[in-house]
């Protein structure tokens, strides 16, 4: 069985807010002096192809990520977790991608390698959220795709899905080739790698795919939505000083505005 999970690199979703900038001219985050991580749902979804590769007789486990030289650390850290082998899909003309054209791009990628039984990916990315890369490879791959999923078990030729629902979970049989889309979940919970594993995952290869390796269609492979702009809001917020030492004279005065203004 093989297991294909796609990975993403995002601006670290812990950074300071007064370091956020975003590149006036690109519209997109400045990372130049921000780290880059793994984005949690896509770690999330690593960890459960990891386990289920453990648990399946033969199974193996392929990290792939549509990104820049830059996406290696991430493809690292998935062989330190074990992964069998990485791929990354990238040319220089994807800088801007959407998720309709990620999903395509992926989907021709996971085509070229021969393709899967199970397809993971993260139920959403940390930083755009549009949650289309998931549904747009099933479609691309001609599979079924399962969204919501915490937990996987495979049965003989189907696959049986734990997945979120508004009242609790349910459980979905499929028969596989199919495709994931994975949520945080405490049966996933990213596991530490092993230090063994980290110093060999440094020296093992990334194959690198590249446009001229696929069969694209030119206009699928651009974005079909373009950001014309983005920005943070510039909130002004007033800050007003109450004079005095007397605490108990403070709180009577502070309760007092407080009132004023409505907010208690």
């Amino acid at each position: 069985m093989h297991i294909i999970v796609c990975l993403k690199q995002v601006l670290d979703p812990e950074i300071t807010p007064r370091y956020f900038k975003l590149d006036p001219v690109t519209n997109r985050p400045d990372t130049s002096e921000s780290d880059l991580v793994l984005d949690s749902f896509a770690e999330n979804a690593l960890e459960l192809a990891i386990q289920l590769r453990d648990k399946t007789l033969g199974a193996t486990v392929s990290a792939i990520c549509l990104g820049d030289e830059s996406s290696d650390d991430i493809l690292r850290r998935a062989l330190a977790f074990t992964a069998n082998q990485a791929v990354r899909v990238w040319d220089d003309d994807w800088e801007d991608l959407d998720g309709q054209a990620v999903g395509y791009i992926l989907g021709q990628a996971i085509k070229n390698i021969g393709g899967a039984e199970l397809v993971l990916t993260g139920y959403q990315a940390s930083d755009i959220e549009e949650g289309l890369v998931g549904p747009v490879l099933a479609e691309e791959l001609g599979i079924p795709c399962i969204t919501l999923v915490s937990d996987i078990e495979i049965d003989d030729d189907r696959v049986k899905a734990t997945c979120e629902a508004e009242d609790g979970c349910t459980v979905v049989g499929v028969q596989y080739p199919a495709v994931f889309t994975i949520i945080s979940a405490e049966s996933n919970v990213p596991r530490l790698p092993k230090v063994r594993d980290i110093r060999l995952a440094r020296t093992k290869p990334i194959q690198l795919m590249e446009a001229d390796d696929l069969e694209l269609d030119p206009v699928r492979s651009q974005p079909g939505v373009k950001l014309e702009r983005a920005y943070v809001l510039d909130r002004e917020v007033a800050c007003e000083i109450l004079p005095g030492n007397d605490g108990a004279e403070l709180a009577n005065e502070l309760a007092d505005r407080l009132v004023a203004l409505k907010l208690v």
